[in-house]
C-alpha cells in the first residue's frame, strides 16, 4: 500500500490517512482479515481504475485463498451487470419491468465457492461503488439474515468509499498528466 499512497497527492492526504486506516483489522472492525482483503478487491475492480486494481490484488493476494480471489473478482463482475439492471427497475418507477423476469445469469450468487456471507460483504461494497440503493439494501438485508453485524457493513463500504475516492483522484491526476 506504500505505493498506492505515495500516488495520492497531497490536496487528497486525508485519502492517504483513510487508506492506511481502512485496511486494517483496526480500521474495520467487524471484518476478518479475508473479508477486509476481499472487499478491498471487489471494490478496487469495480472502480475501474486498472492501477489501484492492480495494486490492491498485489497486497490482497498473499492474504487470500484462491477461492476468495476468484469470489472477489465475481462479486465485481456480477455486480457490475446486476447494479445497471436493478438500479434500472428502480429509478424506471414502473412496477410491470419488476414482475418481468430478468434473463440474466447469476449462478455465482447462488455457489460462489466461499462462505456466503463473505460473498454478500463484496457484492455489497461493489453495489456502494456502483450506486445501486436496490443492491445495497438486498444485501444489507442478507447479510444481517447472516448475522453478520452492522459494525461490519460499515466497515465494508467505508473501504469501498475510500478505494472509490482514490480512483478518482488517480484518474484525474493521470488525466492531468496525459
Amino acid at each position: 500500500m506504500d505505493a498506492l499512497k505515495d500516488r495520492i497527492p497531497d490536496y487528497a492526504r486525508d485519502l492517504r490517512l483513510n487508506i492506511s486506516s481502512v485496511l486494517t483489522p483496526q480500521g474495520a472492525p467487524g471484518l476478518t482479515e479475508a473479508q477486509l482483503w476481499m472487499v478491498a478487491l471487489a471494490s478496487a475492480i469495480a472502480c475501474r481504475n486498472a492501477e489501484l486494481a492492480r495494486m490492491v490484488e498485489t497486497d490482497a493476494t498473499p492474504r487470500l485463498a484462491q477461492a476468495e480471489i476468484e469470489a472477489a473478482r465475481s462479486a465485481a463482475a456480477i455486480m457490475g451487470m446486476n447494479n445497471v439492471y436493478y438500479r434500472f427497475l428502480h429509478l424506471v418507477e414502473d412496477e410491470e419491468y419488476a414482475r418481468l423476469p430478468a434473463r440474466l445469469r447469476m449462478n455465482v450468487i447462488g455457489s460462489p465457492g466461499i462462505p456466503k456471507a463473505d460473498f454478500e460483504l463484496a457484492s455489497l461494497a461493489v453495489s456502494a461503488v456502483n450506486g445501486c440503493g436496490k443492491c445495497v439494501t438486498a444485501h444489507e438485508r442478507v447479510l444481517r439474515q447472516h448475522e453478520v453485524g452492522r459494525q461490519a457493513v460499515q466497515s465494508a463500504v467505508r473501504v469501498a468509499s475510500v478505494l472509490h475516492a482514490i480512483a478518482g483522484v488517480l484518474d484525474y491526476e493521470a488525466a492531468r498528466a496525459a
